[in-house]
């Protein structure tokens, strides 16, 4: 599959996805989506690959679905629609089926079904000026996805439910504290090899 919202790159036994439309805030068009699940898919056989790491290009990770799609397909059928909805659940699903290691390296802003992505992951590494939001609820949109679940076992019920009704973004002090994050690091390092980044409290 031919990428056009999606950059991947590989180094050895390492593979970087990156979100890339950065003009909108890497918002999650239904393209973009077909991507990841199409990435997160081709990990099945590869026998290389032992890391993946998600981030987005530009300032932020992501600002969550993208609301104003024009260039989502209009189905001709009920059950073409019913598909097509289920894509982000379908990405989810792939992307925690993903057999090597996985990563969010998270910058900037990681909101809604950018932050399913991030929970979808086997672990979460924030720049200390990063923030994380469910802003469904107070937009009056049901959490979808598959998110709470993955966001409870992450953080606990409680915490969960104060992420989900409040919507508010949280910083990376407090998604540390939460154990939402595992390591908090400067921007400037968050995607550093080699050694890896040091644990910080921002």
């Amino acid at each position: 599959m031919e990428f056009r919202h999606l950059q991947v790159e590989r180094d050895g036994r390492v593979t970087m996805a990156i979100l890339d439309r950065p003009e909108k805030l890497n918002a999650l068009s239904y393209a973009l989506q077909q991507e990841i699940e199409a990435v997160a898919r081709s990990f099945q056989l590869d026998e290389t690959t032992r890391a993946v790491i998600f981030t987005g290009a530009g300032r932020h990770f992501s600002a969550g679905a993208d609301l104003t799609d024009t260039e989502r397909p209009q189905p001709d059928t009920r059950l073409g629609a019913l598909r097509q909805s289920r894509i982000g659940p379908r990405m989810i699903r792939e992307l925690v089926r993903i057999e090597p290691i996985t990563i969010a390296a998270i910058n900037g802003v990681a909101a809604g079904g950018a932050a399913c992505i991030a929970t979808a992951c086997d672990f979460r590494i924030g720049a200390d000026d990063c923030r994380v939001s469910y802003p469904e609820v107070p937009l009056g949109m049901n959490l979808s996805w598959s998110a709470l679940p993955l966001c409870v076992h992450l953080i606990g019920p409680a915490r969960a439910k104060r992420m989900v009704m409040l919507g508010q973004q949280e910083d990376a002090r407090t998604l540390l504290d939460w154990g939402f994050l595992d390591e908090v690091v400067p921007a400037s390092q968050l995607l550093e090899t080699g050694s890896g980044p040091t644990r910080t409290t921002p």
